[in-house]
């Protein structure tokens, strides 16, 4: 057996086949049908087909479960006194439900507004949902994410105890976040040039100028 690096925390093994069977492919070992390889600038990597490498803790997974007919996605953001911010968060889930198609989509707020995380839960119970999935609409994983989210899930789940749930990452550091505060910065721009008229965030508000 021969230990195959395909990544500094893991080892893949696989048959080396013996000398005279070497001497039948003409000295060319190739890697078994369930590995393919790609040679970068400084080594050959062989990786299943079947798996692949998450960078974000280092080990193998599989590929993640779809959302289903029978899932419910709640998108909750913090809340605000301002209706002007709670009405975007509509509009947004709005955006999401369209263009993922996923059938039962519920907006909700953390706090100090409606519908609260109680109340989204319930609606995708009532909408047919046996499992919830929480997404919290926030870039990073403060005090909220860590403890009060999680709290007020666990609240609304006690009156529906047949339902499953879970509370996913928030957006973090993703490669597609580079993307749109870029696309707001370039927009921005061309608004202050005179080449661009204001961004929806920013009508009406007159803040999209130089100071």
């Amino acid at each position: 057996m021969e230990s195959l690096p395909i990544h500094p925390h893991f080892i893949v093994t696989s048959h080396r086949p013996s000398l005279s069977e070497t001497t039948r492919t003409h000295l060319s070992w190739r890697p078994p049908k369930f590995l393919e390889y790609t040679r970068g600038p400084a080594k050959i990597k062989y990786l299943s087909r079947r798996m692949c490498l998450s960078n974000t803790n280092g080990g193998i997974k599989r590929k993640p479960h779809e959302v289903g007919e029978r899932d419910g996605v709640i998108i909750v953001d913090h809340g605000s006194r301002r209706q002007e911010s709670n009405l975007m968060l509509n509009e947004f889930v709005t955006m999401f439900r369209d263009k993922t198609g996923y059938p039962i989509v519920e907006p909700a707020h953390m706090e100090l507004a409606e519908p609260s995380i109680r109340d989204a839960f319930g609606s995708c119970v009532q909408q047919g949902a046996n499992r919830v999935i929480v997404s919290p609409f926030f870039l990073f994983p403060g005090r909220h994410w860590h403890q009060d989210i999680p709290s007020l899930t666990a609240e609304a789940a006690k009156e529906h105890p047949s339902v499953s749930y879970i509370i996913t990452a928030p957006l973090g550091l993703h490669d597609l976040l580079v993307d749109v505060v870029d696309d707001r910065i370039q927009h921005c721009l061309s608004h202050v040039a005179g080449d661009a008229d204001e961004c929806a965030v920013c009508a009406g508000t007159s803040k999209c100028r130089l100071y």
